[in-house]
């Protein structure tokens, strides 16, 4: 196969137009060639065609812009713009090449179409899956009719509906994906290239990536600025002549309402409207002490009847959003579920913006209600949902369960792993909610007045559950979430008197605003119109692995280095993070696909700036290039990599304090004063007051505990980013000794003996009676343990390396090992089928990185958050074979080759020496004979 690169520019036609007469040439075989992306979707599609049918995968896609500078052909190495790819001086030309990893595959689809009288282009409806069967044709150069099959689920109707009537390849989404790939390309390479310079390598930058993360450090900046408030009100429990109970809470006193934390300005902590009534906790009591002799009565009842609309069925965004919030999902963990759900035929393309529901779903979904709920659960009509769909490049339909009639979650269970099972429900029941008739809810509002003060309670009750009961969002169970659903307040009348059961004080403290979460940045992403769903997930991803991100719980928090990258963005290329910008780039990104625009002249705009803008106009057309290199000289990484947190006005240092972003991570700076951030510390977290504690940590730091008795070296207590240590030797002494302190020992307590023992580690406890070694305790990275020759076990977790006895430690030594290696494990799960590949056993095993399926010969990582026990036998097999199809790593591959490179020199330098020596001593023996004359 050749490697010769492939380019085009955007002038150049995609496709020839009615492909499938175009190309007719005869053959004399009747096997027709499909190409799909993925070995599960083709074992899927091949269970519906005939023996006239050969199904492959491509894998992915099969050609893309070169990876790195080893992946440059050789004639454009030399070229200005090689690095990038693209030839930025003829038209944006993109030069394509076959990944090492692709070749063997395409290989292998060049020889399937050889035997093939014509070729199906089965990829996926959207515009990555247009670009996938463009660039299949333009590869593959096939010489038999070629058809272009969409389908927007994998069910046998669906099949034969696309064959019966196949269409050409989209010019438009293949241009829209072109475009996309180059102006990320130009955005993400040079600038990523910049911000490894100015602040650290590695880092990265992305059209979409660079803003998400500004959402996130935006978000941080409003928690650093928020400033807290407390009020205090009463809570209630009145007692009705019935005996009932109603809880109400304080709302006015002498006309004077009583805020909420609303009413609070949250950059001052001040009350906005200063007329309100902020108690404080001894006006609060005594007002207890005043109404709790008073009389109170009901002053009016409110009933507002309302109802409720069922949402509209799943796109890709709500998905992911509803999957988090429910069942704990990432965006990742979501789309993996969903993509194995569609490849195998349980629901329809999980990539779309659409919320329309096709007839026949509507149907199939409404026949469901009336069976499984009941008629008068059926809403009377047709729900029809609008959406905002002006992407061409996303199906037409909503997500549901594929095929008429639905398949019930009952009859797929045992054919799903459990996620799988999980989002399939999920989707199952929205899908049929969607045409249930509205819950009807009526909201119940009493007023309370006495002793000058009014309460208010609240309460709402369910008249008909309708669609809740089938779907309540956010909810696993609907039929208990609909008892949350509902608060339900005795009878009373206006009128009415009441007795005070109880009378509570209550503090309340104003909250600063909630960090993201992955359902709420992708709410955010979608709302602004930045990027597009389907990409969200990968996305989360590389901020998290970049370091911009990382997670507390289920929050997005931001890194100092995102702060810092956030900021050089910010004053250097505003509008590459301007989020109405990035949105009109999105926008103008559809207009393509539509075949609305063409791309040159944005893409020249976008990257070589356009003089004839009127100044000012940064946005209409940026310039990345020459603003690259006019900034080049003038951002400097001191300024930009520099936070202040403010001047103290106590003590002896008053110099203001920064947050400096270094080479090896965050620290804190006051003059000459330095000390560590800890890691895992939010930003937020990092007020004045305690960064004057580290101060203070740190400098204790420069005082040791004493001298150790046998070295005579000094003891320190240090604090470092994992937490603190104690050192055994000046900063610049080469024999320095280090050793962490153990979790369960309080820093404040390690005195010069505590930290003398810490620094024995590793404790030798005496010689083992049979093994006839050291048995040592030590402190490890995971935890401490004990250690004889190569058997090592973990202490228990009320067991010290520093006092665990010789006794114990041969006891846990005879302990079955639980960890590492060397301890032989079970399989966390067998299947009694064998492998139809290898024909050997498919079991699932604990791995160093995680568990993994294997086949005896392949070996496939099980998905991060996926439960390995919970693996069907299919799915097993979909992970095999996609690991088989991309072959034998390239790690494995240089290895080998290094291996033999070296082998070959090492022979080769062996030779010579042995030569040179026969040789020398040829003509020692040549000498002593008098053949060779002595040099005089």
């Amino acid at each position: 196969m050749s490697d010769k690169p492939e380019s085009r520019t955007s002038e150049t036609p995609i496709f020839p137009p009615r492909i499938g007469s175009f190309l007719l040439m005869a053959k004399s075989t009747s096997k027709s060639l499909v190409i799909v992306e993925s070995p599960a979707k083709a074992r899927t599609i091949s269970k519906f065609l005939g023996s006239g049918y050969q199904v492959e995968a491509s894998v992915g896609h099969v050609r893309d812009l070169p990876g790195g500078a080893k992946d440059i052909p050789k004639k454009f190495k030399k070229e200005p713009w090689a690095y990038l790819g693209v030839n930025v001086e003829k038209d944006f030309e993109p030069v394509y090449i076959v990944p090492a990893d692709k070749k063997k595959q395409v290989d292998k689809l060049k020889a399937a179409l050889k035997d093939a009288d014509s070729l199906y282009l089965a990829t996926d409806e959207d515009r990555e899956g247009e670009a996938i069967s463009w660039h299949l044709f333009e590869l593959l150069k096939p010489k038999v009719p070629v058809h272009r099959l969409v389908f927007h689920e994998i069910t046998k109707e669906a099949i034969q509906h696309a064959l019966e009537d196949p269409r050409e390849i989209d010019d438009g989404l293949v241009r829209a994906q072109e475009t996309r790939r180059i102006l990320d390309r130009l955005y993400g390479y040079d600038v990523s290239q910049l911000l490894w310079k100015k602040v650290g390598r590695g880092l990265s930058a992305g059209r979409v990536q660079s803003v998400a993360v500004r959402l996130i450090v935006q978000r941080e900046r409003e928690r650093i600025a928020f400033h807290d408030a407390t009020y205090w009100d009463l809570e209630a429990i009145f007692t009705t002549d019935n005996g009932d109970s109603l809880p109400a809470m304080l709302a006015t006193v002498d006309g004077r309402k009583i805020p909420t934390g609303k009413d609070f300005d949250s950059t001052n902590g001040q009350l906005i409207n200063p007329e309100l009534l902020q108690m404080d906790e001894q006006q609060a009591k005594e007002l207890k002490q005043k109404l709790e002799k008073e009389n109170f009565r009901v002053a009016k009842v409110e009933v507002k009847p309302f109802t409720e609309r069922p949402k509209a069925p799943f796109t890709t965004s709500t998905l992911q959003q509803e999957a988090n919030r429910k069942l704990g999902f990432t965006a990742r963990r979501c789309m993996q579920a969903a993509q194995r759900l569609y490849e195998n035929g349980y629901i329809t393309y999980m990539r779309t913006d659409s919320t329309t529901l096709s007839k026949e779903a509507i149907n199939a979904a409404r026949d469901l209600v009336r069976s499984e709920y009941g008629e008068k659960f059926l809403h009377d009509s047709v729900r029809v949902y609008k959406g905002k769909v002006k992407n061409a490049q996303e199906a037409h339909e909503a997500i549901r369960p594929a095929g008429t009639p639905f398949r019930v979650p009952g009859a797929v269970q045992n054919e799903l792993d459990r996620d799988q099972f999980r989002l399939f429900e999920l989707i199952w029941k929205r899908t049929v909610a969607c045409q249930m008739a509205d819950a009807k809810k009526q909201r119940i509002s009493v007023t309370i007045e006495g002793g000058g003060t009014t309460f208010t309670a609240s309460g709402t009750s369910i008249l008909f559950e309708g669609f809740l009961r089938a779907y309540v969002e956010g909810s696993d169970d609907p039929e208990a979430e609909l008892a949350d659903k509902e608060r339900l307040l005795p009878a009373v009348n206006e009128n009415d008197g009441l007795s005070v059961a109880t009378l509570d004080p209550k503090s309340h403290t104003t909250q600063p605003p909630s960090r993201f979460s992955e359902a709420s940045l992708t709410r955010t992403l979608e709302e602004k119109g930045i990027g597009r769903p389907s990409t969200y997930a990968s996305i989360i991803d590389t901020i998290q692995r970049r370091d911009y991100v990382y997670k507390k719980g289920n929050a997005l928090v931001p890194s100092w280095t995102a702060f810092s990258v956030i900021r050089l963005m910010e004053t250097h290329f505003e509008p590459l993070v301007d989020y109405d910008f990035t949105a009109q780039m999105e926008d103008f990104l559809d207009t393509i696909s539509r075949q609305e625009a063409e791309s040159l002249q944005y893409l020249k705009r976008f990257y070589f700036g356009d003089e004839t803008e009127p100044t000012g106009d940064e946005k209409a057309a940026i310039g990345l290039k020459p603003r690259l290199e006019s900034k080049i000289e003038e951002i400097d990484p001191r300024v930009t990599a520099k936070f202040s947190l403010g001047i103290p006005t106590e003590g002896e240092n008053r110099e203001e304090v920064f947050v400096r972003v270094g080479k090896y991570g965050p620290f804190l700076e006051q003059g000459e004063r330095k000390a560590p951030i800890l890691e895992g510390m939010a930003p937020d977290e990092m007020t004045l007051a305690r960064a004057m504690e580290l101060f203070e940590d740190a400098a204790r730091e420069d005082e040791p505990l004493g001298v150790h008795p046998e070295t005579g070296k000094p003891i320190y207590i240090k604090a470092g980013r994992f937490g603190p240590y104690v050192q055994m030797g000046e900063k610049d002494d080469e024999e320095k000794k280090n050793a962490s302190i153990l979790k369960t020992i309080a820093v404040e307590d390690v005195d010069l003996e505590m930290a003398c023992k810490l620094l024995s580690l590793p404790r030798d406890l005496g010689e083992h009676p049979e093994m006839k070694e050291p048995i040592l305790a030590h402190d490890g990275r995971y935890g401490p343990y004990v250690k004889c020759g190569k058997e090592t076990r973990s202490l228990p977790a009320d067991k010290s390396p520093l006092d665990v006895t010789f006794d114990e430690a041969i006891e846990l030594l005879k302990q079955p090992k639980t960890r590492g290696r060397a301890a032989p494990k079970e399989p966390i799960k067998k299947f009694e089928k064998p492998s139809p590949v290898t024909e050997n056993e498919i079991k699932i095993l604990e791995g160093r990185f995680g568990p993994y399926a294997t086949d005896g010969e392949t070996n496939a990582s099980i998905p991060r958050g996926t439960d390995p026990k919970e693996m069907t036998f299919e799915s097993v097999l979909d992970l095999l074979a996609e690991r088989a199809a991309k072959g034998p790593t390239k790690k494995k591959k240089k290895k080998k080759a290094v291996k033999k490179k070296t082998a070959k020199k090492a022979a080769k330098k062996k030779t010579a020496k042995k030569k040179a020596a026969k040789k020398k001593t040829a003509k020692a023996a040549a000498k002593k004979k008098g053949i060779i004359k002595k040099s005089s």
